[in-house]
């Protein structure tokens, strides 16, 4: 039996980006082109991520990267046991 009190907490973040219509609205051009990176356990490591992706695409100012909370969208409240 795994002792809870010394795993991590996991909060779940998503890395996704695209082509935007416009550099300065978070609209995308298509979202069936919309790119999932991946799912991390951490802000840090979702930003070790983003920051990847986002310096691959530098030369496509319309190419924006995200980090998506998605623990907040699954537990809003914060009060998951």
């Amino acid at each position: 039996m795994v002792d809870q009190s010394s795993v991590p907490t996991q909060l779940l973040h998503l890395v996704i980006g695209g082509e935007l219509r416009h550099p300065k609205e978070p609209v995308f051009r298509d979202l069936s082109q919309v790119e999932f990176v991946g799912a991390y356990g951490s802000y840090d490591e979702a930003k070790q991520a983003w920051k990847a992706r986002a310096q691959a695409t530098v030369d496509n100012a319309h190419m924006r990267y995200f980090i998506l909370h998605a623990h907040k969208l699954i537990d809003p409240r914060g009060d998951a046991a």
